[in-house]
């Protein structure tokens, strides 16, 4: 009753302030398993933000100092069960109650050292612990909480009663954003850091993986191997992780630091393939940031049906599976980015970690950043400015309606940080950055930054005063504008020379519009002219809405270019004469300028622009501008374009260039395309090329499809990536022809499919079978799958039932209308309401059977309207 009371006080009294910091309610769909989560959480832990509009870190009521988890998983039951030892002190205040983050734990018992535990209660979101007496502000103790869990998020299982290889048998955790508390109590937020211990008893025949270093191991009482894992230093809660199961382990080693890559069994033939980057990345770190790797080791550990593509966890990195590649794929296929994304992280996100989720950029921004200064690095500056040229076009710029800027705590749920701000636009801020500073001052500046706040967490106000402290300069506007304030400038540049003056005269106009959200920008560049090939160059600064800028020239320059070294985050608007785009695509000092220059050629419907491209595809000594070409004679469309592209396509060395070549004559809808795709599958071996191919069959319906399609249904190829495309082919042409091999292969090889890929192969299904008049079979073995353990294979199966529209599926997905899951309610939800739009179909007798009767009632119409004019005329004949 005193802890009843205490803790009705609590929620009366101390929620309405502490909690209105702490972000709003969770739904499933929130959960940062951004593709195959088993995971569900029901409220956000920490409480709730009163009005639900902004987020801001938590309160931290005491400084925790130690995790100790003693976990054992159960593989047969998928279940977990531990003890997790949690040592702290009180920062303020005397703490007489302690909230911990926890979701559907059940809790056996709890002890302290240094305290009288009194009660405890756990409500959907938190643990609360009530002591005797409070403890004082900087006592230290140690709470001790038994506990079990069948986690539905944080601790994934992948066993044989899933659909798993039983040789690929793991478990593997995943923290961020807000996942552990889903496996053990915690204070489950990036401004909480602590050192931690992890043991973890498992078969002897496995292995045990986790942060820091490897302690040791031995037999324990039950029989299983008892491994215990360290990290010293402290890191953030959400970067803890376990990985446990069948791996196979390759070794390297940079200086004195191990680097382990583990895989899973089957996918082990193929790994070197993917890590031969790591030592290469590392060293060039080091050396780029100015600050030594710093952990103890570094491991790598392929996951099954991973949620996202990496994660960062301290010293070690989990990584989707299909990051493995075969070398048939040529460059095609590479684990270099994520490999240097990932180990980037542990500089920008383990070592010093973002304070809250509205500052991720700190984390995410620069890891994208530094994995394009190592490919920089490897390959000369033309593939670091490729890099960004490609984020900027591809993923920035076209964010036209987007009112969010980098830094942004009104988002509903934390996931919604990780987009293209986060990611390549906060990687286009710190370019602009070392652009300014130049590279030597900016490097200062980071390795400052890092070593000031090492081991804390951090907000980008402190990032900004590091570089204002070391460079004089005031940062204020550029972090205002491009960090506190959404969107980018849209530029629209003219040109025009005037020969009496012997003037260049530029204009500059930004056009995007100016208001309380998106700023009237201000920024420093340069204009390049080419002269007699004398390259002349002449700073300004861009400030106001619209500009005239004059430079003298002695004749009238051949080339002109705003931003020659691409430093500037715009979109811009420039058009060229024919001649200043000969000159440009032939420019081999501008890499930048020859990929501009083909995407104006694209626009272009001349014979001339057609001959540039070609040279270009098949001579410019860049790979990207050789793809920027092959795209620019597909968006050209004309015969004479399209000729080029299938006549250079096979004499293509460079596979991604090759790809880039295939990929729009395969797609092409014209008479000859079916024996040009014909001809790729026949030569072509890279089967990332020959998916292409497969897939651009679907437009395409033929007996010599058909048995196209039908041969590459059966086709082993690495990940199944040929089959998915058969797959993926058989989907656009929607001919319930295929639904009985599609079914079959289904049926026969559904170990050999990602959870994704089998899903999409359900789907497949019922778009096949929905036109034909009998579903049963195929809604039987749809059915088969409501239940799979494999979310991603659950889920699609019920969003089939939906697409295949047979009512008599009605009552299988009513049973999972109400499901806690809401993502497996809504999937269900949503097929409901499919079907109920759906008018039964009359069986085919019924329909002839009516319109017999409708025929005879006409015809009895017919008779009486006849009957009735004898009738008159013989009463008139009286």
């Amino acid at each position: 009753m005193i802890f009843a009371k205490r803790f009705f006080a609590t929620l009366v009294f101390f929620c309405p302030i502490v909690w209105a910091s702490y972000t709003s309610p969770v739904q499933a769909s929130e959960i940062i398993c951004r593709y195959c989560a088993e995971g569900r959480a029901h409220a956000m832990p920490l409480g709730l933000d009163l009005d639900g509009r902004y987020h801001y870190a938590p309160d931290r009521q005491v400084d925790v100092l130690h995790i100790k988890l003693d976990v054992t998983p159960d593989f047969d039951k998928r279940t977990v069960a531990g003890t997790t030892s949690i040592t702290a002190t009180p920062i303020a205040e005397a703490v007489d109650i302690l909230r911990l983050d926890a979701i559907d734990l059940d809790i056996k018992a709890i002890r302290c050292d240094g305290a009288k535990v009194l009660d405890h209660i756990s409500s959907r979101s938190d643990l609360r612990i009530a002591f005797a007496e409070p403890i004082p502000v900087g006592q230290k103790f140690t709470v001790h909480i038994d506990y079990a869990a069948q986690p539905l998020a944080g601790l994934y299982f992948r066993t044989p009663e899933m659909g798993y290889p039983a040789t690929d048998t793991h478990i593997w955790t995943q923290g961020e954003t807000h996942e552990a508390r889903h496996w053990f109590p915690c204070f489950d937020y990036p401004n909480e850091r602590s050192s931690t211990e992890v043991i973890c008893h498992v078969p002897k025949d496995m292995t045990v993986l986790s942060n820091g270093q490897r302690m040791g191991e031995e037999i324990d009482a039950d029989g299983l191997k008892s491994v215990r894992w360290l990290q010293e230093k402290p890191h953030a809660n959400y970067l803890i992780c376990l990985v446990a199961g069948h791996l196979e382990k390759l070794e390297k080693q940079y200086r004195d630091i191990p680097l382990g890559f583990y895989t899973q069994p089957s996918l082990f033939p193929h790994a070197a393939n993917s890590f031969r980057d790591t030592p290469q990345i590392m060293e060039f770190y080091e050396q780029e940031i100015g600050v030594d790797y710093p952990w103890v080791k570094y491991d790598q550990v392929t996951i099954r049906d991973f949620s996202a593509g990496g994660m960062e966890n301290t010293t070690m990195t989990t990584l989707m599976h299909n990051t493995i590649f075969s070398e048939a794929t040529e460059n095609i296929r590479s684990s270099r980015s994520l490999d240097a994304h990932e180990l980037a992280h542990q500089w920008f996100g383990d070592y010093v970690t973002c304070k809250d989720w509205s500052h991720l950029w700190l984390n995410e921004g620069f890891a994208t950043y530094y994995t394009h200064l190592y490919e920089g690095h490897k390959y000369g500056r033309d593939a670091l400015l490729y890099g960004l040229y490609r984020d900027a076009t591809g993923r920035i710029l076209t964010q036209d309606k987007d009112k969010k800027p980098i830094v942004y705590n009104g988002y509903k749920n934390a996931m919604e940080q990780f987009d293209y701000r986060s990611y390549p636009k906060g990687s286009w801020v710190l370019h602009m950055l070392r652009s300014q500073l130049g590279e030597d001052l900016y490097r200062q500046c980071i390795k400052a930054y890092l070593e000031k706040h090492a081991l804390t967490s951090v907000v980008s106000d402190d990032l900004r005063q590091v570089i204002e402290d070391l460079s004089g300069r005031p940062m204020d506007r550029f972090f205002d504008q491009w960090v506190y304030h959404p969107r980018h400038p849209d530029l629209d540049i003219r040109y025009k020379w005037m020969p009496k003056q012997g003037l260049a005269k530029v204009t500059i106009k930004q056009t995007q519009p100016i208001n309380d959200d998106v700023l009237l920008y201000r920024f420093p560049t340069r204009l390049r002219f080419v002269v007699d090939g004398k390259v002349i160059d002449h700073n300004i600064e861009v400030s106001k809405v619209e500009e005239d800028f004059y430079v003298p020239l002695d004749a009238q320059p051949t080339i002109v270019r705003f931003d020659p070294e691409y430093t500037v985050l715009a979109k811009v608007k420039f058009d060229k004469s024919n001649e200043q785009l000969k000159a440009q695509i032939e420019n081999q000092d501008d890499m930048i300028g020859r990929l501009l220059a083909c995407d104006l050629l694209a626009s272009r419907k001349t014979h001339a622009s057609v001959e540039l491209l070609e040279k270009t595809l098949n001579e410019d000594p860049f790979y990207g501008v050789r793809i920027a070409a092959a795209k620019a004679l597909a968006k050209h469309g004309s015969d004479e374009a399209y000729a080029v592209l299938k006549k250079s396509w096979a004499s293509q060395q460079d596979a991604k260039v090759r790809l880039a070549t295939v990929e729009p004559i395969v797609k092409r809808y014209h008479d000859d395309t079916p024996e040009l795709i014909a001809d790729v599958l026949e030569t072509e071996k890279n089967p990332a090329i020959q998916a292409v191919a497969i897939r651009a069959l679907g437009r395409f319906q033929s007996d010599a499809t058909r048995q196209q399609l039908q041969r590459f249904l059966d086709t082993p190829s690495f990940n199944n990536e040929l089959t998915v495309a058969a797959i993926n082919a058989i989907g656009q042409l929607n001919d319930p022809a295929y639904t009985a091999p599609l079914m079959q292969v289904l049926e026969q090889r559904q170990a050999e499919f990602s959870a994704r890929d089998f899903g999409t192969g359900l789907t497949t299904l019922a778009q096949l079978a929905k036109l034909a008049d009998d579903k049963q079979a195929v809604r039987g073995f749809l059915t088969r799958f409501v239940n799979h353990p494999q979310q991603g294979v659950q889920t699609a199966s019920i969003g089939a039932l939906g697409k295949l529209g047979d009512p008599q599926a009605l009552s299988v997905l009513k049973a999972f209308a109400d499901s806690s899951d809401s993502r497996i309610s809504k999937t269900a939800n949503t097929a409901i309401g499919q079907l109920n739009e759906v008018k039964p179909t009359a069986p085919k007798e019924l329909i002839e059977l009516r319109k017999n009767l409708q025929a005879m009632k006409q015809e009895s119409e017919k008779l009486e309207k006849k009957l009735d004019e004898i009738q008159k005329q013989l009463e008139a004949q009286k």
